[in-house]
């Protein structure tokens, strides 16, 4: 690879070499001082290359090092490492079968960058609970860091601000107190949800329908209320020179930055050409980046407003807004907090669910109080964490301190993935792991911590600090859609378990057929 540089790059600065000397040719009244500095004085791409001959040397070394600690080393391609096997969007099965030839830890090369990748629940606790001081800090890949800026509560490193965000984020939204505070709200988003797909079933009771659409749009409008007091129908974009509507801004805040984020920069992966234009990507980035900014700035500004006029209910940007004030934090930092919030918000097994709903609850709508008296639909809940994690391999994390896992040294510098996905497959900590079990949360041989083997929301101090409400919301979601409806997939849509990324969004969303079970 590094010859490969010197012949290219060495051409070019032949060429620059020869435009000083014609240039020199035409002024020759110059003194001898600056035609002897024009010969000699190196030129910028000279510097450049010279400075990229470097970073290649260190990184050899600093590879070389990398593999010497962790020896089990999937094997790879020159120049690309093992990118080409990571074509798929399904990166975490890929993990996982790799794992089988060369243990529960190993190093794989995306590009020139090293990364060592967990696959199982022993070492990935390991390293999130036990080293957590020695790898606590994000490697984020350029869309994203872009997108962020490391500012968001789930990017941001861990320290003061992380800390201080996420405790107005617990008390603001996602907390007990503020649990309590919405629990109208969510409770009217799902029915809300089941009063659409009533309508849309007596409207055509034969076709299937795109269950994603209808409940997103409820999520949608409950992540508004509760990060601005407001369900937004529009606001004026003083830079769109318009006003937009709640779908547009569902489209720039949630869809063009998902699918921004998982663009693809090729400097990510060989950073000794991070000098090169990828123009493409860069424009991408950038118009998303504004659109999304110019959109926060105006609900930021309407909600202002409206707390000027006495008008707001209290919900998560009044903390946000405090904390501005005290000068915790910037302008930048609130609105991409903001943002966050709003991001974020998006068979045998259902009789047995329905049969025990009417058991506990009879004719009763489910509630959340209702939770605590149905174990099955708990577990159901847990198992499908399980077997479908939203998120099946971890953001890129920065080994900052030399460390060890597993009787491994690795070194500070490494990048690390942990693959949940691989962990919830582990056999040694699951019984029959591929297949589906609610059981395996109840019964006997059941105990309350074996709800904390899976990691869906992560673990030690970095722990998803909305699980509690996306409990809730599942929970009594999957009941009260199970409780008035049958639910059958539309054939062929079984086994799509497309990803994009390292997310577990379906590529193509699940039809379904509905029947409303009738009153009981």
């Amino acid at each position: 690879m590094e010859s490969m540089l010197e012949t290219g790059a060495g051409a070019a600065a032949v060429a620059a070499v020869g435009g000083l000397v014609a240039a020199a040719g035409v002024c020759r009244q110059g003194s001898l001082r600056r035609r002897r500095r024009a010969r000699t004085a190196p030129t910028r791409l000279q510097r450049r290359i010279t400075k990229n001959k470097l970073i290649s040397v260190h990184y050899k070394s600093f590879s070389n090092n990398i593999v010497s600690y962790c020896n089990a080393a999937v094997p790879g391609l020159p120049i690309i490492g093992n990118l080409h096997q990571l074509k798929e969007k399904k990166p975490h099965q890929t993990f996982a079968k790799w794992s089988e030839t060369y243990g529960p830890i190993y190093t794989i090369k995306t590009g020139a960058s090293p990364v060592v990748v967990l696959n199982s629940t022993e070492v990935a606790k390991e390293a999130m609970i036990d080293k957590f001081s020695s790898i606590s800090t994000r490697k984020l890949p350029k869309a994203m860091s872009v997108l962020t800026r490391k500012s968001m509560v789930a990017i941001s490193d861990y320290g003061d601000y992380q800390k201080m965000a996420k405790r107005n984020i617990m008390i603001g939204m996602l907390g007990f107190n503020a649990q309590k505070q919405f629990r109208g709200t969510r409770e009217r988003m799902i029915s809300n949800v089941l009063s659409t797909l009533h309508k849309l079933v007596s409207l055509d009771p034969h076709s299937p329908l795109n269950f994603r659409d209808v409940y997103i749009n409820e999520l949608f409008s409950l992540s508004l209320i509760q990060s601005l007091g407001e369900d937004v129908s529009s606001v004026y974009v003083e830079e769109f020179g318009r006003e937009i509507s709640k779908d547009e801004i569902f489209d720039v805040l949630v869809h063009e930055m998902m699918m921004c984020a998982v663009e693809a920069d090729w400097r990510d992966y060989f950073p000794y050409l991070s000098w090169l234009p990828n123009k493409s990507f860069d424009t991408i980035v950038s118009t998303t980046e504004f659109r999304r900014d110019a959109i926060m700035n105006a609900l930021i500004k309407k909600q202002k407003e409206r707390i000027a006029r006495g008008e707001a209910r209290a919900s998560y940007i009044d903390f946000l807004l405090e904390a501005e004030r005290s000068a915790q934090l910037t302008d930048d930092q609130l609105m991409l907090l903001l943002s966050e919030s709003i991001l974020a918000a998006a068979d045998t097994v259902l009789e047995l669910l329905y049969q025990e709903i009417r058991e506990a609850c009879g004719g009763e709508a489910v509630t959340e109080d209702d939770l605590p008296r149905l174990p099955y639909l708990n577990a159901v809940f847990h198992e499908t964490l399980r077997l479908h994690s939203p998120v099946p391999v971890l953001p890129p994390r920065f080994v900052h301190d030399d460390t060890t896992l597993a009787g491994y040294d690795i070194a500070a510098g490494t990048q690390m993935m942990i693959n949940v996905y691989a962990c919830h497959m582990d056999e040694k900590v699951w019984e029959s792991p591929g297949e589906w079990s609610p059981e395996r949360f109840l019964g006997e041989g059941f105990e309350v911590a074996d709800r904390y083997k899976t990691m869906a929301f992560g673990a030690g101090r970095r722990t998803c600090a909305g699980s509690l409400q996306a409990m809730n919301i599942a929970c009594v979601a999957v009941a009260r859609l199970v409780q008035e409806l049958e639910w059958r997939l539309r054939e062929g849509d079984g086994d799509k378990e497309d990803t994009m990324q390292f997310t577990a969004l379906k590529l193509d969303p699940l039809h379904v057929h509905l029947k409303p079970r009738g009153r009981m």
